[in-house]
């Protein structure tokens, strides 16, 4: 893309006052109709007697066609199959006969809205192969990152791709490493796999028994969620529900030892659930030590909080320890008892009280992934989810009600459906904002819907209840909205922060530069906003929305994204770099590669140009950073599936 990216493909001048589109505004007229209509029309100024003009100027013409009619070709009418071709015979033009004047012109479609412009389009319809070429791109580009790192960064958990060096933030545990390698055994990157394991198997144990402190939920999320999902694509846990889809031919590392650090890990960092007072984990642990303590402020995140339950659930099934399973399930136990607003919980919870701290409300940072482990925690563990577990799902179908009455509105003048925020709770104004990681929502709404299976297939089954069908829509119209805080900026790249343009609401600023953009008066972007850190949860959301529509516009959008991220991000010396600034150009640079751009971004971008039975979503469950984990089930289960 140049500039920023082109505004999708339809226009609402296409639809009629009905909401239909009118077929007659795209059928072609005749051009010698047009004439006589226009000579009829005009002659009438022009009279000089009673010969007029006009009829002076249809005779002529008429006598023309004539004189075409009986001179013709000597070799004969051209024929009719090759109307509309351009024939050349020894260099010498055919004359046309009556038949090419007089021919009726081809009716053209009309344009269609994007939902269904890449259904009957077969123009944008791309082959297998380029489907496959494209995801050999996102291969190519994680070996780039991975490069960069590599070079300048190994052991670090970040590398900074513009001053060649690395970084550590997340506790020292090279995060880089652990969360590329799943991403690395699923596209076959072999010798990224081999450079990987090698380092987790002579540094990582080491590391975690002398590093200090950590981020309970950033290392379970990135560190044990990468290692237990490398456990499970390099050998057979009998944990799963079925094939991943990757070949067997790729390259794994070793289960054994990833297990042996994963359990490591896990009994350190089970200290900060030990160690609190109520059901709710302190934020930080010190490693080295076997200790937790409480953020500074004395809070928790309430998705820090929700947000380790995949992974120790995992563990236990796989170590047959319930210790893991049973101190992290009692967060969502103890949450289940807590009182919420129509579903909808406040971002932050007091250890110490194990109450909710404030009225902030948003699914934005601190509250976004609650709501998408409620849904997740239900998926995994199949074999409970109509007893022990019905539960969740019953509190995430409430919030995402409370969603759809509470937060979500429509912009002006376009109507962008977005999730908004209430910094006050429900008794305070609405804010018309949405972090990029709401972008997450949409994949989590069409997942709730039909559980992973298609679309079509859930229909054909009539598994799709009427709020099933009105969520898929909501899913499908917020990642429109998402993709559009792309398509809006200047270098086709979204910012951290979005505002939108709400009927009765003063909140200004400026635009994201792309002028040619339908939506340049619905989205604010502030100075401050204007940062991009490489996210990945629209593409997440366009990969799991292309799995259950099977619509080939998602995998479109995020080719586009793709494309964004390699013109404005790559740095030719390795690696990838956040930006300041998405709206102008040239933007600039921000020296930090993040290590969900390896563990999540690519990942997603590569699975979505990927056939649908690699880590089908029916069968495999996404922790919060792109980790893989299978759908656990009982012997019972398995044995009836297979």
């Amino acid at each position: 893309m140049s500039g920023g990216s082109a505004p999708l493909p339809y226009s609402m001048r296409d639809v009629g006052a009905g909401g239909a589109y009118n077929n007659a505004k795209f059928r072609h007229r005749s051009r010698l109709k047009m004439f006589v209509q226009s000579l009829a029309t005009n002659s009438s100024k022009y009279r000089c007697g009673k010969f007029t003009v006009g009829k002076f100027l249809s005779l002529l013409m008429v006598s023309g066609i004539l004189y075409l009619f009986l001179h013709k070709s000597p070799e004969g009418p051209v024929p009719v199959e090759l109307h509309g071709k351009e024939v050349h015979s020894n260099n010498v033009r055919r004359a046309p006969n009556i038949r090419t004047f007089w021919r009726k012109p081809p009716r053209l479609p009309p344009r269609l809205p994007p939902n269904e412009i890449y259904k009957n389009n077969s123009l944008l319809q791309q082959s297998p192969s380029e489907w496959t070429s494209r995801q050999k791109k996102v291969k190519e580009a994680f070996e780039h990152a991975w490069s960069g790192y590599r070079n300048y960064a190994m052991g670090y958990d970040e590398l900074m791709p513009l001053s060649h060096r690395g970084t550590d933030g997340l506790g020292g545990l090279g995060a880089t490493i652990v969360d590329s390698l799943d991403t690395a055994i699923i596209m076959g990157a072999d010798d990224i796999v081999s450079e990987a394991s090698k380092w987790i198997e002579e540094n990582l144990m080491k590391r975690i028994s002398e590093k200090g402190q950590v981020n309970l939920f950033e290392t379970t999320i990135r560190v044990l969620g990468g290692l237990l999902s490398a456990y499970h694509l390099s050998g057979d846990d009998h944990a799963g529900s079925g094939d991943s889809g990757i070949p067997a031919s790729y390259k794994k590392a070793n289960p054994e030892r990833l297990l042996e650090v994963s359990k490591d890990l896990a009994d350190r960092l089970l200290l900060a659930f030990t160690s609190s007072p109520t059901a709710i984990p302190l934020s930080d642990v010190i490693l080295r030590d076997r200790t937790a303590h409480a953020a500074p402020d004395g809070l928790s995140s309430t998705s820090e909080a929700s947000t380790l339950q995949l992974e120790f659930s995992y563990l236990s099934r796989v170590t047959g320890d319930p210790k893991y399973d049973r101190e992290a399930m009692k967060v969502l136990e103890h949450m289940r008892t807590l009182p919420k607003v129509e579903g909808l919980v406040p971002i932050y919870i007091n250890p110490s009280s194990g109450q909710f701290s404030g009225e902030n409300i948003r699914l934005g940072s601190r509250g976004d992934s609650y709501y998408e482990y409620l849904l997740k925690v239900w998926i995994q563990q199949e074999e409970n989810r109509d007893s022990s577990l019905k539960y969740l799902f019953e509190m995430y179908t409430e919030a995402m009600r409370g969603v759809k009455h509470l937060l979500v509105r429509k912009t002006v003048p376009n109507e962008l459906v977005f999730v908004g925020e209430l910094p006050f709770g429900r008794s305070g104004d609405f804010s018309p904002k949405m972090d990029h990681l709401v972008c997450f929502l949409p994949g989590t709404l069409a997942l709730g819907a039909t559980k992973g299976i298609t679309k079509k297939k859930a229909l054909e089954s009539k598994l799709l209840t009427d709020e099933d069908i009105e969520n898929l829509q909501l899913a499908e119209d917020l990642a429109k909205t998402c993709v559009e805080m792309y398509f809006v900026t200047s270098t086709g790249l979204a910012p951290e922060i979005a505002y939108f343009h709400i009927e009765g609401n003063a909140e200004g600023g400026p635009d994201g530069g792309n002028k040619s953009n339908k939506y340049v008066n619905d989205i604010i972007i502030k100075p401050l906003d204007r940062h991009n850190l490489l996210r990945p949860e629209t593409v997440e959301s366009l990969f799991v929305l292309h799995r259950i529509t099977e619509d080939p516009k998602y995998r479109e959008w995020g080719w586009q994204i793709f494309q964004a991220f390699e013109k404005y991000t790559k740095v030719d010396s390795g690696g990838y770099s956040s930006l300041d600034d998405v709206t102008s150009l040239p933007p600039h640079r921000r020296d930090k590669m993040e290590t969900f751009f390896l563990g999540e971004t690519l990942k997603y971008l590569y699975l979505l140009f990927d056939e649908s039975n690699t880590l089908p979503l029916d069968k495999y469950v996404f922790n919060t950073e792109a980790h893989p984990l299978p759908v656990m089930r009982s012997v019972e289960q398995a044995s009836h599936s297979v």
